[in-house]
């Protein structure tokens, strides 16, 4: 290999390395939230608003020191005011609640896996939409995210759940509520940038979740690990995962840090049996490879015109 293509080859690897280290610490942020709930007795209502008020707030500072008064012009038009409201609350407050209250009722393996059904309902909706039959390739996903779905919350039994009905409940409405996420504020990102955009959306769904669940009223035992784990959850769990997902951006294509991405529920998989000791056996992880390989088969159809935006 000369220089050049070295040379050539370097912001690539970049962007494999960013969306890498995005992917993992979104993983282990899942876990780490399952160790606050089971372990230390938090609620996810509070660990959502507090996590959305300082993450937003952190997000929009940055927004605020590349874009100055830019940040505050979104607010200008009457129906992107009102999609930002929508996106805050129904998207991103909603797949912050629902993927914690899975993680709560079950556990963060599970949780995120189910999470990643989120792409079948986006295709299924945009076929719907378009008014066309699903392609081959479309109906294959669908097959493996069923097929995956039952193996992971059955263990391959029909009589019997391997997880809650809660647990299961709240996983699957996470996936409702990502395709929202993915599909609503697809304007709003063109024009405004992810980072105004998703500082705004968690700032947003923070304020409108202090009305029902104020970040004063407390559940659990403090001790410095749980500390720790808040902390991890604010800064490697969002806003560093974020920063380094946008930044990956310039270098790859977004169908291959979808695909990248998928490191997510691997690392959450691994880190809730390795550390938390989570039962997770051979037909788990039949399951979890189905519903990933969905992700796999739907990124070969075409590139994402999604960008830039964080799921957790």
């Amino acid at each position: 290999m000369n220089s050049g293509s070295t040379i050539a080859a370097i912001p690539r690897t970049k962007g494999f390395v960013l969306v890498l280290i995005a992917a993992l610490l979104w993983g282990v942020s899942g876990t780490v939230a399952q160790f606050l709930f089971h372990q230390q007795g938090f609620s996810p209502e509070w660990l959502v608003v507090v996590r959305l008020l300082t993450a937003g707030v952190i997000l929009l500072t940055f927004a605020y020191r590349k874009e100055k008064q830019r940040i505050w012009d979104i607010w200008k038009n009457k129906y992107e005011s009102i999609g930002l409201v929508l996106f805050g609350i129904l998207g991103m407050l909603a797949v912050q609640y629902t993927y914690f209250a899975a993680i709560a009722h079950g556990n963060a393996a599970t949780a995120t896996v189910l999470q990643y059904l989120s792409p079948i309902l986006v295709t299924s909706f945009l076929a719907f939409k378009a008014k066309r039959l699903p392609t081959l390739k479309e109906m294959i996903a669908v097959v493996l995210a069923v097929l995956g779905t039952f193996f992971l919350v059955t263990q391959g039994s029909i009589k019997s759940l391997s997880i809650s009905g809660w647990a299961l409940f709240w996983g699957l409405s996470s996936a409702f509520a990502l395709a929202f996420y993915t599909l609503q504020p697809g304007k709003l990102l063109a024009r405004w940038g992810s980072m105004i955009v998703v500082g705004w959306g968690m700032f947003i769904g923070g304020v409108g979740f202090t009305f029902v669940h104020p970040p004063w009223k407390f559940e659990g035992e403090w001790s410095f690990s749980a500390y720790l784990a808040l902390i991890f959850i604010i800064l490697l769990g969002t806003v560093v995962p974020f920063y380094c997902y946008l930044e990956s951006l310039k270098y790859l294509h977004a169908s291959e840090t979808s695909l990248l991405a998928c490191v997510e529920p691997l690392s959450a998989v691994l880190c809730s049996v390795i550390w938390l000791h989570v039962s997770f056996g051979l037909p788990e992880w039949f399951g979890t490879a189905c519903i990933l390989s969905t992700i796999a088969v739907l990124s070969i159809t075409k590139e994402s015109s999604q960008k830039g935006k964080s799921k957790h």
